[in-house]
């Protein structure tokens, strides 16, 4: 028997569920995302050509220059926008991720090994443990860069709903832990780290050219924060999210969605034959990662932490190969399952899971386009860089306690989150300003980046302007086909909020009883005179 998510009474009536029925009310009626996006990049030309002829006196710390907002209603901006069209949109990075990812999930799925996959998994999983070990499995996916938005997520959604439980649960939770969890580590450092600390050290020697900033600096924090991740977005998914679902139907097509039906002989047949070959292929795969010339390693010269594995740097071009990678490990193991179980006839099969993939993704590459562009027109306009460097400005010109300004710079970041979406854009423009400036007063740089990461991570999950964003729209409609930014603003916005709030309480309190925060990390800073 099929196992659909169970009908129950609406949640209580509650002022939380009150209001957040209000926000998917309200972002339900803003126009759909490729007409945001078109009507967004409009404004940022308007407002480009008002404060194109204004003299800002902020610097932009990248150029050392002042400011200057770039006009993009002049023809050569024009020409430039028209000329760059085509390429802005095929190099947008999440469009190739997203597409190429899905041609090889596309086929697990169509053959079913996924569904498979899944019911065997959930008949020993503990139905309270999903929720953890989803956000779990998020945070974890941090080190694969952008393969959680694209893997964990919509598995979310059906690991949930083949449990029996409502799926948007399942992509809330998901995307909780992929992107509300950025900042957060489970033990495994990511490419971001040694991102952001090669920034935070070239601010620190604005001020002090002696200084050395550990790659690893916020590394016993990150890692101590995952439990505080996971531990809210367990609440917040069982005791919030889910009940507020239990009035929305799941009305996508019922013959796409998972079952948990009892395995049939041939599907557990498959699936032993599936797993040899993931098994068969993994090893391979490994056994050319083992030389010291081994081609999936970093350039030889490439920097390294101590101890650190040339497989493991950004630079290598086994980090850089994790989408084809998931592309391999899926469609290997689901064209075996198919053959093996009878559901893939002959290579047409194969081809036509590909093609079913792909077709249900012609609304999110609609979406790309119009988000690619938008994006490379707030870019070129320098209207972020503004944002970013006036607001450090200002909260510098407030003289706060180091509480509050600690405070202040997660608040900051977190409203510039919403308009850059990139960490190290961000980190780029704020952390000339605010690094330096807390050393003055006595704060180390390590304590300075940790308060940008906890908000730059908090925000991610209610921002449109998110690159995956309306690819998540996309995975929520194929379970509720009224979903639109609305709806998923609703349901992140408790898990934004809570996060934000108890991610600086636990910076604070981590502070105040002065526990590592990572390797060469302290708290304090003695100003050079």
């Amino acid at each position: 028997m099929s196992q659909t998510p169970a009908t129950t009474p609406d949640a209580p009536r509650t002022w939380v569920v009150r209001a957040l029925d209000r926000v998917e009310k309200i972002g339900n009626k803003l126009p759909d995302p490729a007409i945001l996006f078109l009507l967004l990049m409009v404004a940022v030309w308007v407002v480009s050509w008002l404060l194109s002829g204004v003299a800002f006196e902020a610097i932009d710390p990248r150029t050392g220059n002042p400011i200057q907002v770039r006009n993009l209603l002049e023809g050569t901006a024009l020409t430039a926008f028209a000329s760059s069209m085509v390429n802005t949109f095929v190099t947008f990075p999440p469009l190739g991720v997203v597409l190429v990812a899905m041609l090889g999930l596309g086929v697990a799925e169509h053959t079913g090994f996924i569904s498979a996959a899944l019911r065997a998994a959930l008949t020993v999983t503990p139905r309270m443990l999903l929720t953890p070990v989803l956000i779990g499995v998020g945070i974890l996916s941090h080190i694969a860069v952008d393969a959680g938005y694209v893997l964990v997520i919509p598995l979310g959604a059906v690991i949930f709903y083949a449990a029996g439980r409502h799926p948007l649960a399942g992509i809330a939770a998901a995307f909780a832990g992929v992107s509300g969890g950025f900042s957060a580590t489970m033990g495994i450092p990511s490419s971001l780290d040694p991102l952001l600390s090669g920034l935070t050290q070239t601010a620190a020697h604005l001020t002090d050219p002696t200084v050395s900033v550990n790659p690893l600096n916020n590394f016993f924090f990150t890692t101590a924060s995952s439990v505080l991740i996971i531990l809210v977005g367990w609440f917040l998914t069982d005791r919030v999210i889910e009940p507020r679902l239990r009035g929305t139907p799941v009305d996508g097509d019922a013959s796409e969605m998972p079952r948990l039906d009892p395995l049939a002989a041939s599907e557990k047949g498959g699936l032993a034959w599936a797993a040899a070959a993931m098994g068969v292929t993994a090893l391979l795969f490994a056994l050319t990662l083992l030389p010291e010339a081994s081609p999936w390693r970093a350039p030889e010269g490439t920097p390294l932490l101590p101890g650190q594995s040339n497989l493991l740097v950004s630079q290598a071009p086994l980090m850089q190969s994790i989408v084809p990678l998931i592309f391999v490990f899926f469609l290997v193991p689901g064209v075996v399952y198919g053959i093996v179980s009878g559901s893939v006839k002959n290579h047409r099969d194969i081809v036509q899971g590909m093609a079913k993939a792909m077709s249900g993704m012609g609304y999110y590459v609609v979406m790309a386009f119009f988000c690619a562009q938008f994006i490379w027109a707030f870019g070129q306009s320098n209207l972020g860089a503004l944002i970013a460097v006036e607001g450090a400005g200002g909260l510098r010109a407030l003289g706060l306690p180091t509480s509050v300004t600690l405070v202040g710079i997660i608040l900051l970041t977190g409203s510039v989150n919403l308009l850059i979406g990139s960490a190290s854009a961000k980190w780029a423009l704020i952390s000339a300003i605010m690094v330096p400036m807390l050393m003055e007063l006595g704060v180390s740089p390590d304590l300075t980046q940790a308060a940008y990461r906890v908000g730059d991570s908090t925000t991610n999950i209610i921002t449109p302007l998110l690159p995956y964003f309306p690819l998540i729209v996309v995975f929520c409609q194929r379970y509720v086909k009224s979903s639109g930014i609305g709806t998923l603003l609703a349901l992140m916005l408790p898990y934004s909020i809570t996060l934000l709030v108890c991610w600086t309480a636990f910076l604070l309190g981590y502070w105040a009883l002065d526990l590592p925060l990572g390797f060469g990390a302290s708290y304090e800073y003695v100003p050079v005179r």
